[in-house]
């Protein structure tokens, strides 16, 4: 083996598995995260994927690391090819310094002058065992021994993991894992010393993907209905709160499609219960009707859109910052909205919880924005905290004479529910009176119209500021939103800077424009970073408060920002000019 992994120490160890769908890769995932986490190393976990049940070549990276870590980098330390094509897949990213553990026979003839290869003859040894279906139980053996670890304390995570099978599979996939193990552990390999330390606080900590953090985020919001049709990368929304519905008495509906979806969710909201649905673009266009409908009745309503490219189907398990704009202006007519973006799993748990709130407070939709890379990377996060959880009901019985839609100086009619007291709720698709009947008066119509939208301006009681991290100045802003954060953040971090700051945007509309223009009146450069081809955040931006920006930083490839490839780009940025 090449000293290259021994002799490294490095701030975080990149480990890539690569191989076709349907060959367990998760597996590996799975259990090394387990293993790792309890032995209080910090995680993240991203993924690239293929949209098909098997074959193709699927990726997953884990970087492991002493202190938090939650982006993607395009270093490879180690990469294990389940397959043969996974060396070409990913060999834009190998260097000399990385380590190859897999089958000579079938991805020898692929790797790189340079690059280390351990033959380890996975399909081999789980044969031995029983059957090839165990290689990936193999290779995690491999993996222990050459991260440093030892196998016997942690054979239990592996028992455990397999506890719902046949008592014959679980020993067979124990038996996997120590032949992996001493298929390095015998024949003098050097093992990765990992100089970052692990800590005992990790391994209290969560260990969660986006969308088990927008679920916990609307379980602690109150929500007890979600209907939706599956769509991916929604899809882990629905079936999270599925799993758990008669747990925490949620009525769960897979409706027919997208349009009977957010209808069911507007009359679970008429009805007193606080509703969801979950959906990526192609239904989110199909929901527009809904939307506008939800508009007009002036009904609460939340709606996680997980973006994805377009249009059309476009990549429909990759990722993209693509559908902002369409969030903002999707639905007929003009009518208020509050569109938040989740940066970290803690903000996916507390936008997700503050949304039925803020819905039901103001009697407006409310849209979490979240894309693929979002939803399903995985990393380590201190437990959420349930201090601000608001669950306060905005609703009012009603008495005789009760008017739905009454006139009120914030826009905020009092919101009744049928049966709760002696007045008639009565609501309609048409324009309306204050009871609630139609109308095509011109003077009521433009006093609707004025009530509706000042609930926009009194949702700013509800305001949630960009955050600013800073080391030092701000004379270059790194302006980014949503997901983009994590990535930002560490990309700012390796370039060293202290005269570089980030500013993050986890409500996206509507925005305080005289806050913004102070932090951009603050700083000598500007650099806009956002997952789409249009720069649609810095057009509502410059369309709401006139700031501009001095360089855009662009990705649209259906790939994730990764860290040390987004800090070469800002310091090019920086450089412009000088």
């Amino acid at each position: 083996m090449s000293n290259s992994i021994a002799d490294k120490k490095p701030g975080d160890v990149s480990i890539l598995l690569c191989g076709q769908a349907g060959q367990g890769i998760q597996t590996v995932e799975h259990l090394l995260m387990r293993i790792l986490k309890s032995s209080g190393y910090c995680l993240f976990t991203g993924k690239e994927y293929m949209s098909r049940v098997r074959g193709g070549m699927n990726s997953t990276s884990i970087r492991i690391s002493g202190s938090p870590v939650s982006a993607p980098s395009n270093r490879i330390d180690i990469l294990v090819p389940l397959d043969k094509g996974g060396v070409s897949h990913v060999s834009c990213m190998l260097t000399s310094n990385t380590v190859v553990i897999g089958e000579k026979d079938s991805c020898g003839g692929e790797i790189p002058n340079g690059v280390a290869l351990l033959d380890v003859p996975f399909s081999k040894i789980a044969a031995e065992t029983g059957n090839k279906v165990y290689s990936n139980t193999v290779a995690v053996g491999a993996l222990l021994f050459l991260l440093g670890l030892e196998l016997e304390p942690n054979l239990h995570h592996i028992g455990e993991f397999f506890s719902g099978k046949p008592d014959d599979v679980v020993k067979k996939n124990l038996e996997a894992a120590g032949k992996g193990y001493a298929s390095l552990a015998g024949t003098g390999t050097a093992r990765l010393q990992m100089e970052f330390k692990s800590s005992p606080d990790v391994k209290e900590q969560l260990l969660l993907s986006g969308a088990e953090a927008v679920s916990l985020g609307a379980l602690a919001g109150g929500c007890n209905f979600i209907s939706s049709y599956p769509m991916s990368p929604s899809t882990g929304v629905l079936s999270f709160l599925a799993q758990h519905g008669s747990e925490f008495g949620i009525v769960v509906e897979q409706a027919e499609d997208e349009i009977a979806a957010i209808n069911m969710a507007i009359g679970a909201w008429y009805a007193g219960a606080r509703a969801m649905v979950t959906t990526s673009g192609g239904g989110f266009a199909l929901m527009t009707e809904g939307l506008s409908l939800a508009g007009m009745l002036e009904s609460p309503l939340v709606i996680h859109l997980a973006q994805r490219p377009g249009p059309a189907t476009g990549l429909p398990t990759r990722t993209e910052q693509g559908d902002l704009e369409f969030a903002l202006y999707g639905g007929h007519g003009e009518f208020p909205r509050i569109i938040f973006a989740p940066g970290t799993l803690e903000e996916g748990f507390t936008l997700a919880h503050r949304a039925f709130s803020v819905a039901d407070k103001y009697q407006v939709p409310v849209i979490i924005l979240t894309d693929q890379f979002f939803m399903d990377s995985c990393c380590n996060t201190p437990v959420f905290k349930l201090d601000d959880v608001d669950r306060e009901k905005h609703f009012t019985g009603t008495s005789a004479g009760y008017r739905r839609y009454e006139m009120a100086a914030n826009g905020i009619s009092p919101r009744g529910i049928p049966g709760l007291g002696d007045g008639l709720v009565c609501v309609d698709s048409d324009e309306h009176d204050q009871e609630g009947h139609i109308t095509e008066n011109s003077v009521m119509r433009t006093m609707m119209v004025d009530k509706r939208l000042k609930k926009l301006e009194s949702s700013m009681d509800d305001f949630i500021p960009p955050r600013l991290f800073e080391t030092g100045s701000s004379n270059n802003l790194i302006v980014c939103w949503g997901s983009a954060l994590s990535a930002v953040r560490e990309a700012v971090e390796i370039l060293g800077r202290d005269d570089t700051a980030v500013l993050h945007f986890s409500q996206v509309f509507p925005l305080d424009a005289a806050l913004v223009r102070e932090h951009f009146s603050k700083a000598e450069k500007t650099i806009l970073v956002e997952g789409n081809a249009t720069g649609q955040f810095g057009r509502i931006l410059k369309g709401c408060t006139g700031v501009d920006f001095h360089g855009r930083i662009l990705r649209y490839n259906g790939l994730s920002f990764a860290s040390d490839e987004l800090a070469a780009k800002i310091n090019s940025c920086l450089q412009e000019g000088k």
